[in-house]
């Protein structure tokens, strides 16, 4: 935490974002840089399909897949400063099955919050992707970029 205050206080935005740290709070602030990035990607993705009169669940997967493949390059090469602990077809595969995880949770949690809940698509795409971006992280950090 001490050199993430550090960081962050002497507004070092190179050290909070791009040098390689294995320091696990700076790994997640950028977790939830690119986490933004990937869900701008995402959200805007939704919402121009969405004007094709699609279904906003249908909609909601392909920007999340936009947003996986966004997260995912962003995440290897500005997040982690481990190399995964397995091959890179491996790191896809995880990355893949969290990230159909995280779909399967988006869907659900967007269909909740829209049907049951009653709010718009996009508000519940925005709380879908806060606890899907934790999800993701401590998924992603557990299995593929541990130390050891």
């Amino acid at each position: 935490m001490k050199e993430f205050m550090n960081l962050a206080f002497s507004f070092d935005i190179k050290g909070l974002l791009v040098v390689p740290s294995s320091n696990v709070i700076i790994q997640a602030f950028r977790s939830v840089f690119v986490g933004a990035l990937a869900f701008i990607a995402d959200a805007s993705l939704l919402w121009v399909i969405s004007l094709t009169g699609l279904h906003y669940l249908i909609c909601a997967t392909f920007g999340f897949l936009l947003g996986v493949v966004v997260n995912y390059l962003l995440s290897v090469k500005f997040v982690f400063k481990e190399k995964a602990s397995i091959r890179l077809s491996g790191e896809i595969a995880i990355y893949v099955i969290v990230g159909v995880i995280g779909l399967g949770m988006t869907i659900a949690l967007m269909w909740f919050f829209t049907e049951i809940a009653g709010l718009f698509f996009m508000i519940s795409r925005g709380i879908a992707a806060v606890l899907v971006l934790a999800w993701n992280f401590i998924s992603r950090k557990v299995i593929l970029y541990r130390k050891g």
